[in-house]
């Protein structure tokens, strides 16, 4: 049997990871800037992390949501405490695109409502409805496509508000910071004016958090930058670092029922371990202040730089946007100075590094990048000259 062939690789085999740094099997080392897509939130391997899980699974690794799980009831309270969410009900699932599916069939059992609002470059997940309210056709199969999805302009909030009057909406649907879309930041006034109007209309607002959540941003969620506080929070990503886990943090007033929502894996003994071992290690080796701190040195350091290129982010959420393509700049980070980056587009580069990023790795990257700009513009006026 063959591999679906769905993802282009390069030719590089990690065998090994730590903090910041990934090995390949020649035996390259390579600088970790993009985390495996903002995944990698504690560094590579935490020797704590690795302990807890392998005592864990030295114990039980899995059984069902049908019996006592005190580790859950444990990761619940640390997550309420370090989000600020400690009256949230938190339920566990396995991946983004599950947190979101499940945030969707939440706020529609609540409404009792079909409509959903979501944004122009946004990003919720592949799955049916998740991808439906993802701003990307190529991804929308046929069965995916439905009237109940309603995307949106970005920052627009007249056309949020001529939607309102025209639907009865279940729930509106952004990101604390958009992703994949480009590193695109809500406007304060229409984050406000979201919660404004879903509580004037008896809807719900949900913030993806799956991205820029978990220290990210600088903050524990993105959207704690803003004067807002939604009714329902998905998670994932950083929250395993690594280990497969998700969840949703649901406001008090939101009741369930048993059968509501319901999920083989999620929740699982392994699972819960990691996402305890991610709290405890944010907490302790202060991982949260130091996304902001290092996060701001990496993006001043590079606003100095003259390349054609803007940037913009929070935290270690940091978008480079370039007027020409980037691949060649990407490619020649990993092929000659070893450094793993990230993209969005054709025309911007990503940096999702972990958390635990020094001043001294930022100062690494920060040079072959300015080399990599100087070699190119040196070729592009060579070229000019040659005409």
């Amino acid at each position: 049997m063959k591999l679906f062939d769905v993802y282009p690789l390069f030719d590089i085999t990690p065998v090994k990871a730590s903090g910041c740094y990934v090995w390949d099997s020649m035996g390259n080392k390579y600088l970790d800037l993009y985390g495996g897509h903002a995944v990698i939130s504690i560094g590579h391997s935490h020797p704590y992390y690795v302990e807890l899980i392998s005592d864990q699974l030295q114990q039980i690794g899995f059984y069902s949501n049908s019996v006592q799980n005190p580790l859950q009831i444990e990761l619940a309270e640390k997550l309420g405490e370090i989000s600020g969410y400690d009256d949230y009900q938190l339920f566990l699932c396995n991946s983004g695109a599950e947190a979101n599916e499940n945030a969707i069939k939440l706020a529609s059992f609540t409404t009792g409502r079909k409509k959903f609002i979501s944004f122009s470059k946004s990003f919720h997940g592949r799955t049916s409805a998740a991808v439906a309210l993802t701003d990307n056709p190529k991804i929308v199969a046929p069965v995916n496509q439905t009237s109940n999805a309603i995307i949106l302009p970005f920052n627009d909030i007249e056309a949020l508000k001529e939607a309102f009057e025209q639907n009865e909406i279940a729930a509106v649907l952004v990101e604390g910071i958009q992703g994949i879309g480009g590193i695109n930041i809500p406007d304060y006034n229409f984050m406000e004016e979201i919660r404004r109007i879903t509580k004037e209309n008896g809807s719900l607002f949900i913030i993806d958090e799956i991205q820029s959540g978990y220290g990210r941003s600088g903050k524990f969620f993105a959207h704690q930058y803003f004067n807002v506080k939604p009714d329902i929070i998905t998670v994932a990503k950083g929250m395993g670092n690594g280990f497969p886990v998700g969840g949703v943090l649901i406001a008090p007033e939101i009741k369930s029922w048993h059968g509501m929502l319901g999920t083989t894996f999620g929740g699982n003994h392994l699972a819960c371990v990691a996402s305890i071992a991610v709290l405890d290690v944010l907490k302790s080796d202060d991982l949260i202040e130091n996304s902001a701190e290092v996060g701001d040195y990496l993006m001043d350091e590079l606003k100095k730089m003259k390349g054609g290129f803007s940037v913009r982010g929070k935290g270690l959420m940091i978008g480079l946007e370039f007027d020409v393509h980037v691949k060649p700049i990407r490619e020649k980070l990993l092929n000659e100075f070893k450094i793993f980056t990230g993209v969005s587009g054709a025309k911007m580069i990503r940096l999702l590094p972990p958390l635990c990023l020094s001043v001294p790795e930022s100062d690494i990257f920060l040079n072959a990048f300015q080399k990599v700009l100087t070699d190119l513009n040196m070729l592009l006026i060579d070229r000019k000259n040659q005409t």
